[in-house]
């Protein structure tokens, strides 16, 4: 019961989902216990969410990985968004696209720490599975879709076929032919594992330390007049918040940039692998793909404090217009861009794809660091934490819509390529390798059976591989997606002095 791309990216929505959830809910109640008391208990979730999860991959059991490693992690993650933000920008009222951009890049900066531990670790516990023998010595028996050999001691025993498109997405040296399903483990139960003792520690550590100005604080050299005086008066109270029509449109906006990033991210290596790996099998292996998941974890991150900085000195709204406007045609080239690497093996062009990828997701990245900034500047400082928890509620409909839709796309374009390829087969070759007749292929395909890279292997020569192509449909979606986020964006103006709080309190007068 192997776990299907869809289900095993899904932790990943989870984790983006339930923070805007919780920072939602729970923004009056962080303001009563204060940053500390939320922190701790963000640690002790996202830890501990971190080792039931690897209980779940240790044990395939699929629920407990949602329940861990995306239930308990994700509110441990929407508990501890919003305090250190709130906390930073009250440090730093003169900076606040700097402050909210440091804070949330630090967010950002997690994966490129993970990444390379979680591969090392997943890497020291890893085990290999069991070989079985080559394609032309041994002979399966189909049931179902599956593949099963006789064994001497066990009866039948399911096998899967690896050729070398399936083992240049791993880092081994395996060699083509049969394995036994259910043998070796990839280690990523114990790097979770542990991975969640180090970060409930370091959150812990992190919450403890954490202070908040006092009262009337302001940095040293920062001149208070009377208009700043006048604005730092002009604060939207947080329930009032969402009756303002900047709110949608500005929640609008940030849904639709965060959700090309988030798909894009939560298939960043595998599309990299299915795009360019058969291609390029020389360049792109798995390593350069796993540097590809890298450098787009450090566009994030640099994106968060680059942008954020660029919007201190030409105005958030600019910034957002740079965003929005600028992601069309990203997205837009990415096809041609694709067609050029496979049509031409051009270096130049796969590097541009790459560049294109990372600059889309530094988008993304500054769209979070500079979401806080925005809120203080259009409702002021004073609620800008739960405000800014409102507003992840915009990433609830982005976690799930992102991959969803790049799944969803990527799925439709494999189903086609996969029929594609098994008209130009004959149905003796297909009976020869699979061992029944064409009539049930659906059955292998369900079964994951029959792959592109499978097909590919029984296509005649000259045959045009349909892997790299199977992400257009998408990056299609995600430009139309980004001029969604434009026009939005356009109607986002000053909010009306009717929705400040200290009119709302004349009004009661």
């Amino acid at each position: 019961m192997d776990w299907t791309l869809a289900q095993a990216t899904f932790p990943l929505s989870l984790i983006f989902f339930f923070p805007g959830l919780l920072a939602a809910l729970l923004g009056t109640w962080q303001m009563k216990v204060g940053a500390r008391a939320s922190m701790a208990l963000a640690g002790f979730l996202f830890g501990g969410g971190m080792i039931v999860g690897s209980i779940g991959i240790a044990t395939h059991q699929l629920w407990l990985l949602y329940l861990g490693y995306g239930f308990l992690a994700g509110c441990g993650v929407g508990i501890a968004y919003t305090p250190p933000i709130q906390a930073l920008i009250e440090w730093f009222p003169d900076r606040k696209g700097l402050a909210s951009g440091l804070t949330i890049g630090g967010f950002g900066s997690g994966a490129i720490i993970l990444n390379p531990l979680f591969t090392y670790l997943s890497n020291k516990f890893q085990k290999l599975p069991e070989f079985v023998g080559t394609l032309d010595s041994v002979k399966t028996i189909t049931r179902n879709g599956r593949l099963f050999v006789e064994s001497p001691t066990d009866g039948l025993r399911e096998v899967v076929l690896a050729n070398a498109s399936d083992l240049s997405k791993l880092q081994t040296t395996l060699v083509e032919g049969f394995y036994y399903v259910g043998t070796g483990n990839t280690g990523a139960a114990a790097a979770l594992a542990i991975c969640g003792v180090m970060y409930t520690g370091l959150m812990l550590c992190s919450a403890f330390t954490m202070k908040k100005p006092l009262p009337g604080y302001k940095p040293v050299g920062l001149e208070t007049n009377h208009q700043e005086t006048q604005t730092s008066n002009n604060n939207v109270h947080f329930r009032d918040v969402m009756k303002t029509p900047q709110y949608w449109f500005l929640a609008t906006t940030f849904g639709c940039l965060a959700t090309g990033g988030i798909g894009v991210f939560s298939v960043a290596k595998p599309m990299m692998m299915e795009v360019f790996g058969t291609a390029m099998p020389s360049v792109v292996t798995a390593s350069f793909a796993s540097g590809f998941v890298l450098l787009l974890s450090a566009g994030n991150l640099i994106g968060r404090i680059a942008w954020a900085v660029l919007s201190d000195k030409i105005g958030r709204r600019k910034t957002f217009l740079i965003f929005t406007f600028g992601s069309i045609p990203l997205y837009l080239i990415l096809p041609s861009l694709v067609s050029a690497v496979i049509g031409h093996s051009s270096l130049a062009c796969l590097y541009g794809f790459i560049g294109c990828s990372v600059l889309s997701i530094s988008i993304m990245g500054g769209c979070y660091s500079l979401m806080p900034a925005y809120e203080a500047d259009l409702f002021g400082t004073k609620y800008v934490g739960p405000i800014h928890g409102r507003f992840l509620l915009a990433t609830c409909a982005s976690a799930l819509a992102g991959p969803s839709m790049i799944l969803a796309l990527r799925h439709r374009s494999e189903m086609i390529a996969i029929r594609g390829l098994l008209e130009k087969i004959s149905p003796e070759k297909f009976q020869e390798i699979f061992g029944v007749d064409m009539i049930h292929a659906a059955e292998l395909i369900q079964a994951k059976t029959i792959t592109i890279n499978k097909l590919m292997k029984m296509v005649p020569e000259g045959v045009q591989d349909p892997s790299p192509f199977i992400y257009d449909s998408t990056m299609y979606a995600m430009a139309g997606l980004m001029t969604v986020a434009a026009a939005s964006h356009i109607w986002v103006k000053k909010v009306d002095a009717t929705y400040f709080e200290r009119s709302n309190k004349e009004r009661k007068i």
